[in-house]
């Protein structure tokens, strides 16, 4: 996910901490909606902190929280009570604060006097926006100095400051306050048994001066435009119902955790693709963007599509040592605030990843079968065939058949694949691999793009580039099975490292290979059964080490702890290989593991034993919401309904095998890329209502790639 190399890790937030986000803006405040500059809080906008402080007091005292409640993504309620002054216990101050994020905030905070006497009251709010990169703000490494200038005026305050020829600006408004250089202040008389109320907003502005946008308080009985934007978002996307209230729950709160993370391309304003999570990652990532749309597919293809146009967009040109570009590379990230010498390769976009590449190419072979328009799905052909050209000329750099990776400068990142903290990639004694390093689930993808293209090419037409890409896809099964796997081990190597050693840990990362496909038949019971075991299955999930290796540590950030949407692929893979039970078992501990975070899967959460504590242990610094995560239950669920949809082949493949526990599964409003259906399924049963005219329903899985490939009339292989 992160560019955590070993010095750069993010900072705790803080104790009760909430995260509010709508597209590329989010803001953490503490448990009272307060915002302390000395945390990694803040209001951000485009990458950048516009608010460090936002404290209030009441009559000189901060609010003591007893509440906060997320009501959607973007918008939380918190309370708390004003404590006495006279030592007593119970205070007849409560103050409640309604905050909406989007490009900045809107609050309205209302005080309430529960005593039966009037109380004047000193509303005060402190305020401060330091404009600090948000890579300053995460590493605890503020450093740029800002010109600074306060400009109140009446009961707004604007704060403008400069640095070089960079300008930047907030508004902040209170209704009918007193504005100074530090505070917003207004003094009431709150009636006894009455309460009092005031809106504040706080809104960027474009180079210091104009506002970005209009951001003002909705009327009574109007919906807000972040509302308006979601509906229209539930709208569009299937409604379920499920006998298993939990996992219902955990359902709508993926939905609406997605619909936050849409972000649009500021070139592109149609298009719409997801960022990576939040709090530190409110961007395009090219691995992470690609692969939670991959997985949101039966829920809104079209994030998909829009992802793979933005990246294609911005699809590698030159080589570039220090922002790791080259030629064909899909990129890692992208960043919009002005540090670029914090940013990753120093520089707004950094390509430092060794597996978006390949999985450009997988998506959009998915994306092909969900009914877009075939010039639309040409259109992208020749960014794949670029991306298929760097894993030949850069991905391969020494000729053995395996894509590796090693970093280009010292900014750049560590470690190059989904496990990129700088310790990530070990020996089974804990010993560090060197690079160049070739992992074990990027010769997956680049296996899914070989056969993923080959059968574009096919279904074009193209029988010679699909037969020559069905060889290149043999070729590195064979070579895969023959280096990477470790018979006196019974399990397949995380990596190869500079000396083509395997590297012996057993990691969570072989099971994306059995979703690919890559895995041989006759060791794909092995890979299960470890998969599965005590060592690896922590009873919440499949950790990414297991507990007898070297470098194993539960709190670790990826040696120990436990990934959802690594379950969820490692569940997808072991359902294409036959493995029900342990696919299902994997589903339902994740799901379980929801319910104590109020539906919502974080980002990862420690490795610790289910025995040995009855609840999944938080990981400090996990993102919430993230896309991952986000869309992990979608794809449990999808995958155990085996649901799936491919247009141009007139099918609707289902057949379920739904756990006893999930209950009835009714889900309306459901996409086949040809229109909405409606399914029933409980167990192994199913019925389609309203399958679209030409369509017809499959049971069974759809066919894999590698079958359609394999079943199609190409030349021998050579």
């Amino acid at each position: 996910m992160a560019g955590w190399n070993a010095d750069t890790a993010a900072g705790p937030l803080g104790a009760g901490t909430v995260t509010l986000v709508e597209g590329s803006s989010f803001c953490i405040s503490s448990a009272n909606g307060d915002i302390h500059p000395e945390l990694p809080h803040g209001v951000f906008h485009q990458d950048t902190r516009i608010l460090s402080r936002w404290n209030l007091t009441v009559n000189g005292q901060p609010v003591e929280p007893l509440a906060a409640e997320t009501k959607e993504p973007y918008r939380a309620l918190f309370a708390g009570r004003v404590p006495r002054s006279d030592g007593y216990a119970d205070s007849p101050l409560l103050v409640e604060r309604q905050r909406e994020v989007g490009a900045g905030i809107l609050e309205q905070v209302t005080v309430r006097n529960y005593s039966l006497k009037p109380v004047e009251c000193e509303i005060r709010l402190n305020v401060e926006a330091d404009f600090a990169d948000l890579f300053e703000v995460k590493e605890a490494r503020i450093q740029r100095q800002w010109d600074e200038t306060r400009q109140p005026d009446g009961d707004s305050l604007t704060i403008r400051a400069a640095w070089q020829d960079v300008h930047k600006g907030v508004v902040i408004t209170a209704d009918g306050a007193n504005a100074t250089a530090e505070a917003l202040t207004r003094v009431v008389v709150i009636p006894a048994q009455g309460h009092w109320s005031i809106r504040l907003s706080v809104v960027p502005t474009v180079d210091g001066k104009s506002p970005v946008a209009p951001f003002v308080h909705p009327a009574p009985d109007e919906m807000s435009p972040r509302d308006r934007r979601r509906q229209e978002w539930v709208a569009r996307i299937p409604v379920v119902r499920m006998g298993n209230r939990s996992i219902e729950r955990t359902l709508r709160r993926s939905y609406d955790d997605l619909g936050a993370l849409r972000i649009e391309d500021p070139e592109h304003p149609d298009r719409v693709v997801v960022a990576a999570g939040a709090p530190w990652f409110m961007t395009l990532f090219g691995r992470d963007s690609l692969l939670a749309s991959e997985m949101a597919l039966p829920v809104d293809p079209s994030l998909a599509l829009g992802t793979l146009q933005t990246l294609a967009d911005r699809q590698g040109q030159v080589v570039d040592p220090m922002s790791e570009e080259e030629p064909g590379k899909i990129l890692h990230e992208v960043r919009l605030g002005v540090s670029g010498g914090l940013s990753l390769g120093g520089k707004s976009a950094y390509y430092g990843s060794v597996d978006a590449t390949p999985l450009f190419v997988m998506a959009l072979g998915s994306v092909s079968r969900w009914g877009f328009a075939a010039e639309t799905i040409a259109a992208l052909l020749p960014h794949a065939d670029r991306a298929l050209e760097w894993i030949e000329r850069y991905g391969d750099r020494d000729g053995d058949g395996f894509v590796e990776y090693q970093r280009l400068n010292d900014q750049g990142l560590v470690n190059q694949g989904w496990k990129d903290s700088w310790d990530g990639i070990n020996f089974a004694d804990g010993t560090l691999a060197e690079p160049p390093i070739a992992l074990c689930e990027v010769q997956a993808y680049v296996h899914g793009a070989y056969m993923a293209r080959a059968w574009m090419a096919y279904d074009a037409g193209d029988v010679e580039l699909a037969a020559e890409l069905r060889d290149r896809a043999a070729r590195l099964k064979r070579r895969f099975n023959e280096q990477f796997w470790l018979p006196d081990k019974g399990y397949y190597a995380i990596a190869l490292d500079r000396d083509k050693r395997p590297v012996d840990a057993c990691a969570s990362n072989m099971g994306h290979c059995l979703w690919f496909g890559l895995v041989d038949e006759d060791k794909a019971p092995l890979v299960a059964g470890r998969l599965m075991s005590p060592e690896m299955f922590s009873g919440w999930g499949v950790r990414t080490l297991a507990t007898d290796m070297g470098a194993y540590n539960p709190a670790s950030y990826h040696n120990g702890s436990v990934w959802p949407h690594d379950n969820a692929l490692i569940a997808a893979g072991l359902l294409r290989y036959g493995f029900v039970a342990e696919a299902q078992r994997i589903a339902t501990a994740l799901l379980e593991a929801a319910d104590y975070s109020d539906g919502r899967l974080p980002e990862l959460f420690c490795g610790f034993d289910r025995e040995q504590f009855a609840v999944p242990v938080p990981y400090p610094t996990a993102c919430s919401p993230q896309a991952w995560a986000a869309t992990t239950p979608i794809l449990l669920v999808t995958n155990l309904m085996r649901y799936d949809a491919y247009v141009s082949l007139g099918g609707l493949w289902l057949d379920p095998v739904l756990p006893e526990s999930f209950g009835d599964l009714h889900i309306t409003n459901a996409p086949t890329g040809a229109g909405p259906v409606t399914i029933d399924a409980a167990g192994t049963s199913a019925t389609v209502h309203n399958l679209p005219e030409g369509m017809v329903l499959h049971r069974g899985h759809r066919p894999w790639i590698t079958e359609l490939v394999e079943q199609a009339k190409l030349r021998p292989e050579k």
